[in-house]
């Protein structure tokens, strides 16, 4: 079931959110313009409720902005406004942005052929199999190397072995998005941090630096850094009136659909309310929205142990979590949608309005976490549940013609598992569900 959340204080304003003007805070400061929560219709008890979720569950920084201002920003433990924390798969997308800008600079094209700035042999594929793969392929995970090798962090020729060809199949694999890093070193002749500073940083303020760990480069950066970004892309590249991306085309293109195959996935950007998405480590595709409590215009950076970055284009919202995550998942959804039920209560006079068009249906999972039993609910009479892993494997499978139904899940392994229902007509629902 989808929930559209209407805001009463949204209902009666008077101009378009979108032709709001956006706040940017200074380049070379720490002052950053507030916005009063309980001017936004915030309730203390529910931003209450938000952080105790958040510190329930490792996090380290939170921040979210309306119209470029800062509405809440609370820290947890020993975590500061001025520590730093990785972005693990987050940052992907300020690789994706310096692509972006080294295109528009005439360095490169994501139409070459990744050879062109690698040199040939850079994977163990045939000199056709490699020449097949772009720039473009990188940046869709597209590529067609084999995201199953014992490593796919790797880097190395060895690590990288033809598996389809080039734009034939989605795979979330590590290694070519991060030879994109070298693509952009050989191209411009700076270092990936020199032309991230010079094209980026120096002209929104924001602090940090790709590390390198192990075959992975990794950028650390403070949360209001990270929201610095977020407000970035809010505005399409440009920064309080400095347009830093000329390339509009490569911008929709980032962050459009990129591919057939997973269209929740942009060049290195997750993107909500599609029809369907596909997962890291999985070759199926899932019916419905990437994150259903979140707005389907959301675009999302996405990373290891929970580090989001959300924005909302037509809400004019940005909001930033950095922290760990028990799951250990390389991209936690759960945790990104989890949050958004949160933040969707934030303000007291809202209501909810059911918009469930007759091919949809509402599931409940119970509990979720579960250790033993898994409680199935539905506004409709089943036909099938089924469960799944992470591989796409099918688990268990029971017939039913009732709207609730239970199944012992004691024997499954701890971890993150795909629940499937059906509908006798046909129609299907997927939900995620963690086995503790």
């Amino acid at each position: 079931m989808k929930r559209i959340y209407v805001f009463i204080l949204i209902l009666f304003s008077t101009f378009n959110i979108n032709a709001q003007s956006l706040y940017f805070p200074p380049l070379t400061e720490n002052d950053w313009d507030t916005i009063s929560p309980s001017s936004l219709g915030y309730c203390q008890s529910e931003i209450d409720s938000l952080y105790a979720f958040l510190d329930s569950n490792s996090t380290k920084a939170f921040i979210l902005l309306k119209d470029g201002k800062i509405v809440l920003e609370q820290y947890f433990g020993t975590h500061t406004q001025n520590s730093n924390w990785q972005w693990a798969s987050a940052g992907k997308t300020i690789t994706s942005f310096m692509v972006g800008i080294a295109q528009q600079e005439g360095y490169l094209s994501i139409t070459d052929t990744t050879s062109n700035y690698l040199g040939n042999g850079w994977t163990s594929c045939s000199p056709a199999q490699e020449e097949k793969v772009t720039i473009r392929h990188q940046l869709t995970m597209t590529s067609g190397l084999d995201d199953g090798v014992e490593n796919n962090h790797c880097t190395l020729n060895t690590c990288l072995i033809y598996m389809a060809d080039a734009g034939s199949r989605w795979a979330y694999h590590n290694a070519p998005y991060t030879l994109l890093d070298n693509v952009i070193e050989t191209a411009t002749g700076f270092t990936l941090n020199q032309y991230t500073t010079q094209k980026l940083k120096n002209l929104t303020g924001m602090k940090g630096a790709f590390v390198s760990l192990d075959y992975d480069n990794v950028y650390f950066s403070n949360a209001r850094s990270m929201a610095r970004f977020g407000l970035l892309i809010l505005n399409k590249g440009n920064w309080n009136g400095n347009q830093i991306m000329t390339d509009t085309a490569y911008f929709n293109q980032m962050v459009s659909t990129s591919q057939s195959l997973n269209k929740s996935y942009g060049y290195l950007w997750w993107l909500n309310g599609k029809s369907s998405f596909m997962m890291p480590s999985l070759q199926m595709v899932f019916p419905g929205s990437l994150c259903p409590n979140a707005p389907s215009d959301m675009i999302t950076a996405m990373g290891k142990d929970g580090q989001f970055l959300n924005v909302v284009p037509n809400q004019n919202l940005v909001w930033v979590r950095m922290g760990e995550e028990p799951n250990n998942l390389p991209v936690p959804f759960l945790l990104n949608d989890a949050i958004w039920e949160y933040v969707n209560n934030l303000v007291c006079s809202s209501t909810s309005i059911n918009n469930q068009p007759c091919n949809t249906y509402s599931v409940q999972l119970f509990p979720n976490p579960a250790s033993n039993i898994l409680n199935i609910k539905s506004d409709r009479p089943l036909s099938i549940v089924e469960i799944f892993n992470v591989q796409g494997q099918l688990i268990k499978k029971i017939n039913t013609q009732n709207k609730e139904t239970s199944i012992s899940i004691s024997d499954l392994s701890k971890g993150l598992f795909f629940v499937k229902t059906s509908l006798p007509n046909g129609y299907q629902w997927t939900g995620k569900l963690i086995k503790e």
